[in-house]
């Protein structure tokens, strides 16, 4: 499968917080149409150093697949990425014993030749939407989301639950281990949208505005303006997101077809 995408977009606003635990890769500046990989972290803990952890969580995730990856990053390689991860944190946490249950969300993205593959972890979201449709989201590791499951709750009182921020899975060290819940996305079509995004843009928008906004009417520059103008001076959380369109896809066939008639005389 041959990807191309449009260049993405990206925020990071701290929103209404006092400083921005949120963490975005590449950063907004230097992204291009030719990047592949890309996360988005919400760092945990308040003054246990929160912004450290989603920091340290991506440079990790940087440096050990650009290290040892070779081709399309199974579940076990993301992992395996993640153990490695953990012991960074462990390393820091044993020098600064004051970052001691600091921790970080994770959304992973990965372009491949079999698709993409996405990882989450927390409460974080990761999308996929076509002509306003959700194609797949991610399920957030959290209680109240938990909550629904069982029946205790109702969605609708979900989004208002005292405990909405609590999450059930984080990054946080060998001492509290987790486990990435890992897809390979293989259904892509020209003109979709792939969407990792904070639980501070979730504050104002529900899936079904979401939908509404991902309709296939607007450029990635007039959703990230949407995005920006309704989150900012109103979210009391930080804020980011990383918007990439998916502007052509051939399979292999396809491709291999396309190729040896170009060289047909």
């Amino acid at each position: 499968m041959n990807i191309t995408i449009g260049k993405p977009c990206a925020i990071c606003e701290k929103g209404g917080r006092v400083n921005n635990e949120d963490f975005v890769f590449p950063f907004p500046e230097d992204v291009t149409a030719s990047d592949q990989f890309f996360l988005v972290c919400d760092g945990v803990g308040g003054a246990q150093k929160g912004e450290i952890a989603s920091a340290l969580a991506s440079e990790s995730f940087q440096t050990y697949f650009s290290t040892f990856l070779e081709g399309q990053p199974t579940p076990e390689f993301i992992n395996k990425a993640l153990c490695y991860t953990e012991a960074r944190f462990d390393g820091y946490i044993a020098e600064h014993p004051e970052a001691s249950g600091m921790g970080t969300t994770l959304c992973l993205a990965m372009l491949g030749q079999q698709g993409v593959t996405i990882a989450h972890i927390g409460d974080s979201r990761i999308y996929l939407f076509r002509e306003g449709k959700i194609i797949y989201r991610t399920e957030d590791h959290s209680l109240v989301n938990s909550l629904v499951k069982l029946g205790q709750i109702t969605p609708d009182e979900a989004l208002f639950h005292p405990q909405k921020n609590v999450i059930l899975r984080a990054i946080q060290g060998s001492g509290q281990p987790t486990e990435a819940d890992v897809v390979l996305l293989e259904d892509l079509q020209a003109g979709d949208y792939l969407f990792l995004c904070t639980d501070g843009i979730l504050e104002h928008f529900t899936d079904e505005k979401l939908s509404n906004l991902f309709n296939g009417t607007l450029g990635v520059e007039e959703i990230k303006s949407i995005l920006m103008n309704t989150c900012y001076n109103r979210t009391r959380d930080n804020f980011s997101f990383y918007i990439i369109p998916i502007q052509h896809v051939l399979d292999q066939t396809s491709f291999k077809q396309n190729i040896a008639s170009f060289f047909i005389v």
